[in-house]
């Protein structure tokens, strides 16, 4: 092994976030690490929604590939875009402690779910919010949403802000109009130039963006959110957790590696014992019942002493169906044990759903 260590991510501001806070960990006076950049199938295809995307692994398989190749130590990835299946040379050498693991509503005025208007246009990209979404609320419109985090936000942002735009300018007008005169009421108290450069970079691209769909919300995963720096930036509502299980990896990293040397370095230097179990436990879950990304299922665990406390729901896509159930399992055996319930899981009815997904996926 050489002194540098290559690591691949992907492009997105996202993930040369996620891939920085890697590197970051593991740099040394004894060892330099580098990023590389490569391009995946999900980064060139933009029409297809992620549930599509992921039965091939679209955003994690580029990577790997090159890992497998040789021509990079170790690739950095969100968890919870990895297929559970892997070539056998590969391993998941270090698992970072994770960031929250929830999702959050993101709004332009702050309203959480509940307070949503009827009818109300949701965005997402993902199959298992739309069922969580549709289950909570039957009367939601949701609407296909693709883009890195600040591009959702400004796609989110832009009718909202284009309108009050519109009416300041507007507002200015009457106000040149009807100058020196005193029965004028002035709608806002800054002009629009005034209010514009008020505005922050992300809110400035978001007034430029052509409106292709009016959404009132969108989700995203907080840890998202949070590391790309944009917490402080949007009104957002955390969704309750025992509501919308979160997908089985979410807000964790994972690096892999296929080298003996890399791999142990990797695991001393980045990986969380409490975070490996916690995703552990989720993924054999997602494994067991064969859902990958084609299927509505949320795995959340949670160690707690000597158990892992685990929280699962599976859905039909439209969110006419939920099936969960929590089972606290013992940290000692807890793999064998996920599988238990996984299986369990299935004869009650999961497998049915899952099953119906991928037969939807596949027409």
């Amino acid at each position: 092994m050489t002194t540098t260590l290559r690591l691949a991510t992907r492009g997105s501001a996202l993930a040369r976030a996620q891939a920085a806070s890697v590197q970051g960990a593991l740099a040394s006076r004894r060892l330099d690490v580098e990023l590389v950049e490569v391009e995946t199938t999900g980064d060139r295809i933009q029409d297809e929604l992620i549930h599509r995307l992921g039965k091939t692994g679209a955003f994690v398989r580029a990577l790997d590939e090159r890992v497998l190749d040789g021509e990079v130590d170790a690739a950095v990835h969100s968890m919870k875009d990895m297929p559970t299946e892997k070539p056998a040379d590969l391993v998941v050498a270090g698992v970072p402690e994770r960031a929250p693991a929830g999702d959050v509503l993101v709004t332009a005025e702050g309203h959480d779910i509940d307070d949503l208007p009827e009818g109300a246009v949701v965005g997402t990209s993902s199959l298992r919010r739309q069922a969580q979404l549709l289950n909570y609320r039957e009367d939601l419109e949701v609407e296909p949403l693709r883009g890195n985090v600040d591009t959702r936000i400004e796609k989110l942002l832009a009718t909202h802000l284009q309108r009050e735009h519109e009416a300041r300018v507007e507002n200015d007008k009457e106000r040149q109009e009807k100058k020196g005169k005193t029965d004028h009421d002035e709608a806002f108290d800054e002009t629009a130039d005034e209010w514009f450069e008020g505005l922050t970079e992300l809110e400035r691209q978001a007034l430029g963006r052509k409106v292709e769909t009016e959404y009132d919300a969108i989700v995203l995963a907080e840890a998202g959110l949070k590391r790309s720096g944009l917490t402080e930036k949007v009104n957002y509502e955390r969704l309750p957790r025992a509501t919308f299980v979160p997908a089985p990896g979410q807000g964790a990293i994972a690096v892999t590696a296929a080298d003996s040397g890399v791999i142990d370095l990797i695991r001393d230097k980045l990986d969380h014992p409490r975070t490996r179990v916690e995703t552990t436990v989720e993924r054999t879950i997602l494994a067991e019942l064969g859902g990958g990304c084609i299927a509505p299922v949320g795995v959340h665990a949670l160690l707690q002493g000597e158990h892992v406390h685990v929280d699962v729901q599976v859905l039909a896509t439209d969110g006419s169906e939920s099936i969960k159930a929590s089972r606290d399992l013992p940290v000692g055996n807890h793999a064998n044990a996920a599988s238990e319930f996984a299986a369990a899981l299935r004869d009650r009815g999961a497998g049915q759903l899952v099953d119906a997904a991928r037969e939807e996926a596949e027409e």
